[in-house]
C-alpha cells in the first residue's frame, strides 16, 4: 500500500528501496549479460547522480536532458534531476544536430546527460546555439578518451563528485526530496511534431501517478511484472510503463543491449506485461510469416492451416457465438503444434497484458496475434494525457475500438466529430507556448485533435485525425490513415501514404518492405541490387496489386468506405525517412510535407500516365546529402463493386 505522503516519483523510489529492498527494479543487458538492480541500488545510484549535479551548481527548475537508448543510467538521471526539484527532458536518441538544437534551446537546458559519444558530439556541435547549456555528461566512455572539453564529464566522475559533496552537506538529499510536491512539474515530453515544431507537454507527478494508478488498478497489474524497455525515452508511452508505473508498483524493467538485439533480448526476458506500437507489431508478423515461408511445403501447410482455425476461433469467442466440437479440437491440436511453440519462439509466452498505441492498429492484426493466445490489447493516449485516456478491458475488446475511458477520466464528442477528454492527467500547458496551450486546452478539456465515435456498448473507437479527414469529389469519406493501417497490415509494405481529398479518387503512394520483399524475390530467384531497383520490378508491382486488392476487398464491408477503394499506386525509390523530414520519429507522416515533396508524383497518380521521373534529395546517417533518380511506374488497383461476392 502506498503511503498517501508518496507524492512524488523520488519519494516513492525511496520507499520502494524500504519496502522491497532485494528486489530487482531494472535490468540492462550489457556484453551479452544481464546486469540486476534492485530497488536499494536504484534508489542509491539516483542519490548519486543527483549530489553530483548539486556539486556542479544544480538550482530547482533547472532543466536535463536526457539522450540516449534505454539505460538504467539515463533512468536515474531523471529521479536524480526530479529529487533536486529539476525537470527531466527527454529527446529522441537518433534526432539529428537540427531537432536536438531546437529542443536543448527552448527547454533551456542547463545539463545533459548521454548516453555515449555519438550523443556528446552531436550537442557540442550545436553548444554555440544553445548557450544555456553548461555540462554535457556521458555513460559510455568509449572513445571519449581524447575529450579536453572543460563542460565534459562521465558519470562516474559525476557520482564521486556527489560522495564528496555528500560528506560535506549530510542530509541535503533527503531535504530536498522532500521539498518537492505533487503539483510539481515532473518533466516535459516533446510531441513529435506532424504540423510544425514539436511542443513541449508540461506534466506533473500528480498527472502521472494518477494516470499510472488508476491503469493499475484498472488491469491488476502488481510488483510482479516484468516489462521490456526499448521504445524512446523521449516518448510517452515509455514514462508511463517503463518508469511512472514501475516506480508505482516496484515491477521490473529490462533494458535491451541495443535496437538489434530487441526480439532476442526479448525472448531472454519473456516480460508479463509488454507494449509495442503497431509498426513493431507489424515486424514481427513478417519476422513470422518470413520464417513460415522458408519451411517446408507440409510444414508451411499446416501452419496456415491451424492459423486459419484459431481465427475462427477467436472470432466466435470474440463475438460470443460458441465454437463447434471440430474447431475446438483443432485449436488444442494448433496449442501444441503451432500457437504454443510460436509464443514461446516470440518470447510472448508469459504475456499477461499486450498493449498497443501510438497509431491505428489494422483489426486484422490485432486478431492474428489474439488468435495465438497474445492478449493484446488497444489503448488510447497522447502525450497530453500523461499517455493514457482508454483501455480495452478484458474480456470486452472490440477490434476497431480503443476502449472504454479509464476510471476519472471523461471522453466526449464535440459536434464537430473531434474527440475531446478531461481528468487528471490533463497535462499543464505547452511549455512557452501560451498560445498553443489556450488553443488545446479549454475548461479542462483537451483538444484531442483526433475524430471519433462511441459505440453502442461504450467504446471508443478512433476514425482518424481531424484535421486529416476528409472527402472525394463526390462526397465519399475519406479517412487516410485509416486505410494505410490497412494495407500496412500487409508484410510486404512498411509504409503507405494515401492522397485523395477533393479529387475524384483515392491514390497511394507505397513503401515496400525490403526484408520481406527482399526475401519473397530471392525464393524466387528475382536478382535486384537496391531498394530502388526491388520497389520497381514487375513483379514487386503485381505483389503489391493484390494486396491493395485486399485492402480493396475488405473495403465492401465498410459501408460509406467502399467508395474509398484506392485505384492508382506507385512504389517509391525509397523509404521514407524521420532525417529527410518525411515522417516523424515516432513514425508519423508528416502530410503536408510529403504533399509538397512529392507533389509531382501525385500529380501524375491523377494524370493517367503510366510512369514519372523523380530526382530527390536524401540525407545520409553522417549527415551528408546525396540525390536519388528513378523513374516509377504507376499502376492501377483492382477496384471492386458494392456487393460483389467476396
Amino acid at each position: 500500500m502506498l503511503n498517501p505522503g508518496d507524492d512524488t516519483f523520488p519519494k516513492l523510489a525511496l520507499r520502494n528501496a524500504q519496502r522491497l529492498p532485494n528486489k530487482v527494479a531494472i535490468r540492462e543487458k550489457d556484453l551479452g549479460i544481464w546486469q540486476a538492480y534492485d530497488w536499494t541500488a536504484y534508489a542509491e545510484q539516483a542519490r548519486l547522480t543527483a549530489l553530483g549535479l548539486a556539486a556542479l551548481g544544480f538550482a530547482r527548475g533547472d532543466k536535463t536532458a536526457i539522450v540516449g537508448d534505454n539505460r538504467p543510467r539515463l533512468y536515474w538521471a531523471m529521479l536524480a534531476t526530479q529529487a533536486l526539484g529539476g525537470v527531466p527532458v527527454p529527446l529522441y536518441q537518433d534526432s539529428i544536430e537540427k531537432e536536438m538544437q531546437y529542443i536543448v534551446a527552448h527547454a533551456e537546458a542547463r545539463f545533459a546527460v548521454v548516453e555515449d559519444q555519438e550523443q556528446v558530439d552531436k550537442l557540442l556541435q550545436v553548444r554555440a546555439q544553445c548557450p544555456g547549456l553548461e555540462y554535457i555528461i556521458y555513460g559510455d566512455a568509449r572513445g571519449m578518451r581524447h575529450y579536453r572539453e572543460s563542460s565534459l564529464l562521465s558519470l562516474d566522475d559525476l557520482q564521486a563528485r556527489g560522495r564528496k559533496f555528500a560528506d560535506e552537506h549530510p542530509g541535503y538529499f533527503d531535504q530536498e526530496v522532500g521539498k518537492g510536491a505533487a503539483d510539481d512539474l515532473a518533466i516535459i515530453l516533446y510531441t513529435s511534431g506532424t504540423t510544425g515544431q514539436p511542443k513541449g507537454a508540461m506534466l506533473s507527478h500528480r498527472n502521472l501517478m494518477a494516470t499510472a494508478r488508476n491503469a493499475i488498478a484498472q488491469e491488476g497489474l502488481t510488483s510482479a511484472e516484468e516489462v521490456l524497455a526499448y521504445l524512446p525515452m523521449a516518448w510517452a508511452g515509455d514514462h508511463m510503463f517503463s518508469y511512472a508505473q514501475s516506480l508505482v508498483t516496484g515491477f521490473t524493467t529490462n533494458c535491451p543491449e541495443s535496437a538489434d538485439t530487441v526480439l532476442h533480448d526479448l525472448r531472454e526476458i519473456g516480460p508479463t506485461y509488454f507494449f509495442a506500437p503497431p509498426r513493431i507489431w507489424e515486424n514481427i508478423l513478417t519476422s513470422v510469416m518470413i520464417r513460415i515461408d522458408d519451411a517446408s511445403w507440409i510444414k508451411r501447410r499446416m501452419v496456415h492451416f491451424l492459423l486459419d482455425v484459431a481465427r475462427r476461433v477467436e472470432e466466435r469467442r470474440r463475438s460470443g457465438r460458441p465454437v463447434p466440437i471440430g474447431d475446438r479440437l483443432l485449436h488444442a491440436l494448433g496449442r501444441v503444434l503451432a500457437y504454443g511453440p510460436l509464443r514461446d519462439n516470440l518470447g510472448m509466452r508469459r504475456i499477461r497484458i499486450a498493449y498497443t498505441a501510438g497509431e491505428a492498429i489494422s483489426p486484422e492484426l490485432l486478431g492474428f496475434y489474439r488468435s495465438l493466445g497474445v492478449n493484446v490489447k488497444q489503448v488510447y493516449g497522447m502525450t497530453e494525457s500523461s499517455a493514457l485516456i482508454s483501455i480495452q478491458k478484458d474480456g470486452d475488446v472490440k477490434l476497431d475500438t480503443v476502449g472504454t475511458p479509464l476510471p476519472e477520466v471523461e471522453v466526449r464528442i464535440d459536434p464537430s466529430g473531434e474527440v475531446m477528454y478531461r481528468g487528471p492527467g490533463v497535462f499543464l500547458g505547452y511549455h512557452k507556448n501560451p498560445e498553443a496551450t489556450a488553443e488545446t486546452l479549454e475548461g479542462g478539456w483537451v483538444h484531442s485533435g483526433d475524430a471519433g465515435v462511441f459505440d453502442r456498448d461504450g467504446h471508443l473507437r478512433i476514425i482518424d485525425r481531424a484535421r486529416d479527414l476528409g472527402r472525394l469529389a463526390d462526397g465519399t469519406i475519406f479517412p487516410p490513415k485509416y486505410l494505410e493501417n490497412k494495407l500496412k497490415f500487409s508484410p510486404f509494405i512498411r509504409e503507405a501514404v494515401c492522397v485523395g481529398g477533393d479529387r475524384a479518387f483515392v491514390a497511394a503512394l507505397v513503401n515496400i518492405d525490403l526484408g520481406s520483399v527482399g526475401n519473397w524475390a530471392e525464393r524466387r530467384g528475382i536478382a535486384y541490387t537496391s531498394y530502388t531497383d526491388l520497389a520497381q520490378k514487375p513483379e514487386v508491382y503485381e505483389l503489391v496489386r493484390q494486396e491493395v486488392a485486399r485492402v480493396n476487398r475488405s473495403l465492401l464491408d465498410e459501408g460509406p468506405l467502399a467508395g474509398a477503394q484506392i485505384r492508382r499506386f506507385l512504389l517509391l525509390h525509397k523509404e521514407l525517412d524521420p532525417d529527410d523530414q518525411e515522417i516523424t520519429r515516432t513514425r508519423k507522416v508528416r502530410r503536408g510535407f510529403v504533399a509538397q515533396k512529392y507533389a509531382a508524383l501525385i500529380d501524375a497518380l491523377y494524370s493517367g500516365a503510366d510512369h514519372v521521373k523523380v530526382e530527390a534529395q536524401v540525407t545520409y546517417e553522417d549527415g551528408r546529402t546525396g540525390t536519388v533518380r528513378a523513374e516509377l511506374r504507376i499502376r492501377d488497383a483492382e477496384a471492386f463493386a458494392a456487393g460483389m461476392a467476396r
